[in-house]
C-alpha cells in the first residue's frame, strides 16, 4: 500500500471536494488526513490517502487531470512526525494568540518553535475586526509537537517573551498545564 499526499489549489466552486473524492474511490483509495479550505476565493487543501501500489501512478495521473486544479501528488515521508520522530513521539502542546494585527506575528512564533526543535502540526489563523478597539485582531491556534526532552521551561520563557515583545496574549497548553500571559 502507497500512502500519498496530495495538494490542490483552484478557483472555488461546488464539487471540487467531491471530484478528487471519486478519483481517490476509483483508484481503491483510502482517503486520510486532510485539511481543506476556501480563503480569498480559492479553494486549497493537502490530503493523504492511501492507494494500492499497483494504483498508485493511475491516482497521481488521474489526480493531475483535474480540471480547474492545481495539483501535486507526491509520497508521503518515510516519518511523518518530523523532527519530533514518527508520529506519537514527544510531546504535543497547544498555543493560542490573540492581538493586534500586525506584521512577522507567523515568522516570531515559528522562530521561537523552531529554535526549540518543536514542529507544527498545524496552524490556522485568522484575521478579525476588532469589536471595540477598532483595527484588526490576529487569531492563531497552533499545534505543535516537541522532542521527549524538550526544555519546558526554556520554551514557556521564549513564549511569555515574544508575547510581551509583541503585546499580543498567549495561551499555552502543556497538555498537563495551561500557561496564560497578557
Amino acid at each position: 500500500m502507497a500512502t500519498l499526499v496530495i495538494t490542490v489549489i483552484g478557483d472555488d466552486r461546488p464539487g471540487l471536494v467531491s471530484s478528487l473524492a471519486d478519483v481517490v474511490a476509483e483508484h481503491g483509495g483510502s482517503w486520510g488526513r486532510s485539511q481543506l479550505a476556501q480563503l480569498a476565493g480559492k479553494f486549497a487543501g493537502i490530503v493523504t490517502v492511501d492507494v494500492p501500489d499497483a494504483r498508485a501512478g493511475g491516482l497521481a495521473e488521474a489526480v493531475g487531470a483535474l480540471e480547474g486544479l492545481e495539483t501535486s501528488v507526491q509520497p508521503a515521508g518515510a516519518g511523518e512526525g518530523g523532527a519530533a520522530g514518527e508520529a506519537g513521539e514527544g510531546r504535543t502542546f497547544h498555543l493560542d494568540l490573540v492581538g493586534h494585527d500586525q506584521p512577522g506575528i507567523v515568522q516570531q512564533i515559528s522562530g521561537v518553535l523552531a529554535r526549540q526543535k518543536v514542529s507544527v502540526e498545524a496552524l490556522d489563523t485568522r484575521v478579525v475586526p476588532a469589536p471595540q478597539a477598532g483595527g484588526d485582531l490576529f487569531e492563531a491556534r497552533t499545534a505543535f509537537r516537541a522532542p521527549a526532552d524538550v526544555d519546558v521551561d526554556a520554551l514557556k520563557r521564549a513564549l511569555e517573551e515574544l508575547a510581551q515583545e509583541l503585546q499580543v496574549d498567549v495561551t499555552f497548553d502543556a497538555a498537563d498545564q495551561a500557561v496564560v500571559w497578557e
